[in-house]
């Protein structure tokens, strides 16, 4: 399967973050301390990871975000802007701090996350309204929900606008989401968030299906459930299929979902089938969890076409 999507225009509106980083040996339970960890310092939010993702998968890429006056700001803006990513649409507040991602992973790549939104709640409808260029120009428009809900909203209204393709990414799950269903082409949630969103427990084959079917009731086109090791269900108007998953040897599993959204943005603006657009994002999602860290795990093009060659 070819990899190049180079004729893919992916616009993410969404969280620019930096992220602390601890492989402990386990993670802590309530009120304890866990030493003998190892810190990576690295750059994430949803967002960026998703714009790094697309970008590195060879689309053309541009971010609406918001990060604070501070040095992390100017890092995470410089680090774009060399992975050759348009950031003319991320502002910059002096009202807050750049938004910090909080991680504990474990020797199996599993993680506990907390995040301090700081810059990332400044940006506001105005601020995306400005950049209707960047909308005009997209194929693709890929939100998520670690910005202010009116945000994604308005995003996802004017991506509508323009009739570019809009996938949303509803982690994390929050209370308070409007009905922005119908203006959703693709959702990718994982387990835990198609349960917040729908009431139904995620744990076979027949309850994601359940779960992606609720979701399109609610006005979703196609809703599409990351399964970790089982891989991806798609719940599509034609019916539903599932890819299985990639066997690989999981060191953090940190950023996999994002790898997984932006690389099928990336794969859909380049007017791929789902199907092949799925293949494409379970490679890369797989490829995400054998290395440590968010962006510095994203996966290149060459990469992922080596995995799928091999499979």
């Amino acid at each position: 399967m070819p990899t190049d999507v180079a004729a893919s225009r992916v616009l993410v509106v969404g969280s620019a973050n930096v992220d602390f980083a601890v492989a402990a040996p386990r993670l802590p339970r309530v009120g304890e301390t866990v030493t003998g960890g190892t810190l990576l310092v690295n750059r994430g939010g949803k967002g960026a990871n998703q714009a790094v993702a697309a970008r590195r998968l060879g689309a053309e890429v541009r971010l609406i975000a918001c990060v604070g006056d501070d040095a992390s700001g100017r890092e995470i803006r410089a680090a774009l802007e060399s992975e050759r990513i348009g950031v003319a649409g991320v502002s910059v507040t002096g009202e807050a701090a750049t938004g910090t991602a909080l991680i504990v992973i474990d020797p199996e790549g599993h993680n506990q996350i907390t995040v301090a939104p700081g810059a990332n709640r400044h940006l506001a409808p105005d601020h995306v309204r400005a950049r209707g260029e960047d909308f005009a120009w997209a194929r693709v428009v890929v939100c998520q929900l670690e910005t202010p809900l009116e945000t994604t909203a308005f995003a996802l209204e004017e991506a509508r606008r323009h009739r570019a393709i809009t996938v949303l990414n509803p982690a994390p799950a929050r209370e308070g989401i409007p009905d922005i269903w119908r203006l959703v082409d693709y959702l990718t949630p994982n387990e835990g968030e198609a349960e917040r969103l729908t009431g139904v427990a995620v744990h076979d084959r027949g309850s994601a299906s359940a779960a992606g079917q609720a979701l399109r009731r609610l006005g979703v086109g196609t809703a599409i459930l990351t399964l970790g090791a089982e891989g991806a269900l798609a719940c599509t108007d034609g019916g539903e299929f599932r890819i299985a998953a990639h066997r690989v040897s999981v060191v953090d599993t940190t950023a996999a979902g994002d790898a997984f959204t932006g690389a099928l943005s990336a794969a859909l603006g380049a007017g791929r089938a789902i199907e092949s657009a799925l293949r494409f994002a379970n490679a890369a999602a797989a490829l995400t969890c054998t290395r440590r860290g968010a962006q510095p795990s994203l996966p290149t093009g060459a990469e992922v076409e080596r995995l799928l060659a091999a499979r």
